[in-house]
């Protein structure tokens, strides 16, 4: 797979895991990784994915990180904590990873507000739910009354989900219905504020969703990345942060914006967010 300006290669920031983790030569050590699966469509839309562990957030430190980043992408794992969003544990409810949430959520509070472009799946997207206050369904089986949606064993069910028409993500992905790869037992309940729904599953579970004030801020519920000819959404959003990456070379005027609408279709005008709406 291939897409243009092969030159311009945005640097694209990935949060990990931070878990006890079997090596041949060291034994077992608390160590940050990500699956490959998230690097290769990255690698393959054009972009430099840079993985970037849980930590202490320190004064400044992820304004200055998010401000060197194009684009960042949060990706799946262990539950969201319920206190983030109001709720006592469900008995089905993972143990919470707290350094992990507070480090994801103040990466994710930056790049709204700097306007870059994020994308978020699986628990990455519950997570950009609740940090704008919305809420979660801890255990889809008690909703919908079966559990198609998490089959357990690290395998992925393939449902049908319905795109609106009308989306972002529609733009990238088509507005038909889509068969796609799920692996979750939560998922969003109450939007957060500013945030739209994308697409659904056929009993309405919300499987995307959106922040149309930004330019590109997109939660996908699925697993995007064990689909690999699903290639327009990684494209758009690689894209989006070449455009990112564009903008902060060439001065604001109306030449320059021109300039970078041309290196991709992507490119819409940077909406800027103050730090106290967050």
């Amino acid at each position: 797979m291939e897409t243009t300006d092969a030159a311009v290669k945005p640097i694209i920031g990935l949060s990990t895991y931070l878990e006890p983790a079997g090596t041949a030569g060291c034994g077992t050590v608390s160590a940050a990784f990500l699956p490959e699966t998230y690097l290769a469509p990255i690698i393959a839309a054009g972009g430099v994915p840079t993985l970037l562990p849980p930590q202490p957030v320190a004064p400044g430190v992820v304004e200055a990180l998010v401000g060197r980043l194009d684009g960042l992408l949060i990706p799946g794992g262990w539950d969201v904590d319920p206190a983030l969003y109001g709720q006592e544990a469900h008995s089905e409810t993972g143990e919470p990873r707290r350094e992990r949430d507070t480090w994801e959520q103040a990466l994710i509070r930056e790049a709204l507000r700097q306007d870059v472009p994020l994308l978020c799946i699986c628990r990455g997207e519950q997570l950009l739910n609740v940090t704008l206050g919305g809420t979660l369904h801890q255990h889809l089986p008690d909703v919908v009354g079966n559990g198609q949606y998490q089959l357990g064993g690290y395998a992925f069910n393939q449902i049908p989900v319905d795109v609106r028409p009308d989306s972002q993500l529609a733009r990238l992905i088509g507005p038909d219905t889509q068969i796609v790869p799920v692996a979750h037992h939560q998922a969003v309940d109450r939007l957060g504020e500013g945030l739209i729904a994308a697409a659904w599953s056929e009993d309405q579970v919300v499987e995307a969703i959106e922040y149309p004030a930004n330019t590109f801020t997109l939660g996908i519920q699925w697993h995007p990345e064990e689909l690999p000819e699903d290639f327009g959404l990684f494209r758009g959003f690689v894209e989006a942060a070449r455009a990112k990456y564009l903008s902060r070379l060439l001065p604001a005027t109306p030449s320059s914006v021109s300039s970078a609408s041309m290196a991709t279709s992507a490119a819409t005008a940077t909406i800027s967010i103050q730090p106290e709406a967050f």
